[in-house]
């Protein structure tokens, strides 16, 4: 069986979590989860500062919200009194397998930091 080759944005999804290794990581290896949470504290907007477990895996759902609004399946709502943006989720779209969720998200987190001007 012949190993396909890895596409670009692959090769970039790798180079992404080298950065992140490199960057922010110590013994413990940081992946997919450590990614969403530093989108969802750059789109928080208040800093890294010290979150509790439940504002930990908010930050990660505004991650997912941003990087998935950019294909239509969340719309911005409102930002709160706390300054916590609010998304609605957009069933008017097909819903995703789990797989393709996954892959659109790691594709729009490559595409979210290149953006950004994170060069990795």
């Amino acid at each position: 069986m012949v190993k396909k080759s890895k596409q670009n944005w692959e090769l970039k999804w790798d180079n992404l979590l080298k950065y992140i290794n490199d960057k922010f990581g110590d013994e413990k290896y940081l992946g997919l989860q450590a990614v969403l949470y530093l989108i969802g504290v750059n789109e928080l907007g208040q800093g890294l500062k010290e979150f509790s477990k439940e504002d930990k895996l908010n930050l990660i759902h505004i991650a997912i919200c941003k990087l998935l609004s950019e294909h239509g399946y969340y719309d911005f709502d409102f930002i709160d009194e706390e300054g916590w943006p609010h998304w609605k989720t957009n069933n008017d779209i097909p819903k995703l397998s789990p797989e393709k969720q996954d892959l659109l998200i790691k594709k729009s987190a490559v595409k979210y930091f290149s953006e950004s001007g994170v060069e990795f």
